[in-house]
């Protein structure tokens, strides 16, 4: 990884946004392809009637919209590898406990943050700025993740890389925070639940962001603004788990 970076340290900028934004275009299809293969796999567990478009058949608007934070996207990545060459954003390689530590830390710090982001969105005039658009899709699909106002993109973006700025953090741990917040990203947008009933109440994954969790946000707009988990809605009351 010490190689990796240093090379990275000296490669060109047109360069890093030819690689920053064939990662992030890369994202994108992925969530898109293989969020339709949950679809067809837990189909028997869909949470609304609406039959699930194909990748083929979503609008144009929708995928200029897609194509659009799919580039604002690029720039937050670009804008982090920038703060890290300034020396802004400092990062840890080593092998340890620390990894899992780091990347707790940034799941649980970022699951805050953005509650309270999302909930001052959804109560302050914000809302219709920035925020209707996403909410357009009261049953959302794969794509709606994408969906977003360009100015909501870069603030959940800024949020991330305040975060980066506060201290040191891991690189491996930073990895497995990405690539978590992907997955989360999906499969709130479904449109079916692929966990189990029976399983949704185990102690701990009761208080995860499940599909079902997000998707009632879609639904009721008064309830369930966390991202990762449903503790921030459980300790300020706006927790519902009712699709």
């Amino acid at each position: 990884m010490d190689t990796l970076l240093d090379i990275l340290r000296h490669w060109p900028a047109w360069l890093l946004w030819i690689i920053f934004l064939a990662e992030n275009t890369a994202i994108m299809i992925g969530v898109l392809i293989f969020g339709k293969v949950l679809q067809r796999r837990f189909g028997q567990a869909a949470i609304t009637t609406v039959p699930k478009a194909s990748m083929f058949a979503y609008s144009r608007r929708q995928w200029a919209i897609a194509w659009l934070t799919t580039l604002l996207n690029t720039v937050v990545t670009y804008a982090g590898y920038w703060l890290w060459i300034q020396g802004d954003i400092r990062l840890t390689t080593t092998f340890s406990g620390r990894i899992l530590l780091d990347a707790l830390i940034l799941f649980f710090a970022m699951d805050l943050l953005m509650y309270v982001f999302h909930y001052l969105i959804h109560k302050t005039p914000l809302y219709k700025l920035l925020h209707t658009l996403h909410h357009e899709a009261v049953d959302p699909e794969p794509i709606d993740l994408f969906i977003l106002h360009p100015l909501e993109t870069l603030s959940f973006g800024a949020l991330w890389l305040l975060l980066l700025l506060l201290c040191p953090f891991n690189i491996y741990g930073i990895i497995i925070y990405l690539i978590i917040n992907v997955i989360f990203g999906m499969t709130g947008h479904l449109g079916m639940e692929p966990v189990p009933e029976n399983m949704r109440q185990w102690p701990l994954l009761k208080y995860l962001g499940t599909s079902t969790f997000h998707h009632t946000h879609h639904r009721n707009e008064q309830c369930n603004f966390g991202f990762y988990t449903s503790i921030w809605d459980r300790v300020f009351r706006t927790f519902n788990d009712k699709a």
